[in-house]
């Protein structure tokens, strides 16, 4: 019986040394080895000899590694490449998981627990590529992520499809209510840690003193109330995933602290002079744009290299208005089902009217307004009425915009006081339509409650009911 063949990997590091350590390393366990430190003669080799895997130093002084490592991918894109990297050429490892790399190790790094595990599990999804595929779909639609037919969001779908059985950290971007918490647990669902803890924290929610508290713990007596040491949620997310929401609002302070766990899978609780590791996956989201915090200096440059490793764009709903009317059968059937309404549906016109409505709150929406037109319509046909009364800002709130922005002419205008005044007349509008409560008026716009905080702050506003 002819047994299976090794698998052949190409290591290509201007260090002899440590080309020869991952080369003895390697074929202790059975895979077949070649090594080079010049990584033209590397790319030589690579054009006569067929490898499954190659691992690749970034920083080498014949050759820049990215070149090497797009020359890789477009001789054969099938062949797995993982980088070696240092901390001076971190934002260089997050060009090379964009160009088409599985994967970044750190320098100095553990050859049985770093390179060891990331090429198994890198060549062991290979083999198995069509099985995952499958089961990745499937996973989808048990969480109920409809992923439709536009273009944008089948490219969203792939990315993933590549992302979730590799550990790197993710970002994803998106408006409020595109589905940012469904991509989280997708990649957690997708990846080896999926029987591990999923932690969803949302960063905007909570203020600094409570939010490091939840994140790394506390030890007993380290504030006013804390009667008994407590777990953070970092360590409850142990071997899985921590997905923080609205990574945004997270204070500068706190930002070092993610930043050192990041890096150094380290950390200490509130008031505890003890360190403590994980082993922990991050997935990160914002609705915001990163890029001009960090120009405003409200968010740490470095701190966005290391979250911006695999950035996921998800679309508005008007940028893929083709997947409508799909969500909103899918939303139909679910509600329909929770709600015992079965028989319900849309009249023939609803799916135009659907179509030309803006959704600015997105998907989530779109799926408040078909569960309220199941909940509040009579009969089993829910009509363009039904649905789209339901959906919306309130008329009241959009009263507050003026109707007529005054007209730019040759004697200019102050554009930051216009918008300025804009925004306070939202504020002071939601202010009047609940009565003062910062949680319900932060809420219908759609903001979170430190964000609403702030505005109010910032205008100089405070009436709280």
């Amino acid at each position: 019986m002819v047994g299976t063949p090794a698998r052949r990997v190409l290591i290509v590091d201007d260090e002899q040394s440590i080309c020869d350590v991952l080369s003895i390393s390697l074929r202790k366990e059975g895979y077949e080895v070649a090594s080079e430190v010049n990584p033209r003669r590397a790319l030589d080799r690579f054009r006569q000899q067929n490898f499954d895997l190659v691992l690749q130093d970034l920083k080498m002084p014949e050759m820049d590694g990215l070149d090497l490592l797009r020359e890789v991918k477009q001789l054969r894109p099938q062949t797995v490449v993982i980088i070696m990297t240092a901390y001076s050429t971190w934002d260089r490892a997050v060009e090379a998981m964009r160009l088409g790399a599985y994967a970044y190790i750190k320098k100095p790094f553990d050859t049985q627990v770093d390179i060891k595990s990331t090429i198994s599990r890198a060549l062991t999804g290979r083999t198995d590529q069509a099985d995952y595929v499958k089961n990745f779909d499937e996973m989808l639609q048990a969480i109920g992520f409809v992923v439709g037919y536009s273009k944008p969001m089948r490219a969203v779908r792939d990315l993933l499809l590549r992302a979730a059985p590799t550990d790197s950290t993710v970002l994803i971007q998106g408006e409020s209510g595109v589905g940012k918490e469904l991509i989280a647990q997708s990649l957690h669902q997708g990846s080896p840690r999926a029987t591990k803890p999923f932690i969803a924290v949302n960063c905007g929610a909570l203020t600094e003193t409570l939010l490091e508290s939840e994140l790394f713990g506390h030890a007993k007596g380290s504030f006013t109330g804390a009667v008994s040491d407590k777990t953070g949620l970092v360590e409850v997310a142990d071997k899985g995933t921590l997905f923080l929401d609205e990574i945004s609002e997270m204070s500068p302070q706190l930002q070092v602290k993610i930043l050192r766990l990041l890096e150094e899978k380290e950390f200490k609780p509130v008031g505890s002079v003890q360190t403590r590791r994980v082993d922990v996956r991050f997935v990160t989201a914002t609705n915001k744009d990163l890029e001009e915090a960090i120009r405003k200096s409200e968010f740490r440059k470095d701190l966005f290299y290391r979250l911006n490793v695999i950035p996921v764009h998800v679309p508005p709903l008007r940028e893929r208005r083709d997947d409508i009317p799909l969500l909103a059968e899918h939303f139909l059937l679910r509600y329909c089902k929770d709600m015992k309404r079965a028989g319900k549906r849309f009249e023939p016109a609803v799916k135009d009217a659907m179509m030309r409505h803006p959704w600015p709150g997105n998907i989530r929406e779109l799926e408040n307004a078909v569960q309220r037109a199941i909940a509040l319509s009579d009969g089993d046909v829910i009509t363009v009425k039904d649905l789209l009364e339901t959906a919306g800002p309130p008329a009241d709130l959009l009263a507050a915009v003026p109707a007529t922005p005054r007209a730019l002419d040759e004697d200019g205008m102050d554009l930051d006081q216009t918008m300025a005044d804009i925004e306070i007349g939202f504020l002071k509008k939601a202010l009047d339509m609940t009565g003062g409560n910062y949680t319900k008026a932060a809420q219908l716009l759609k903001m979170s409650l430190r964000s609403f905080r702030y505005k109010l702050q910032k205008f100089g506003i405070d009436r709280e009911g």
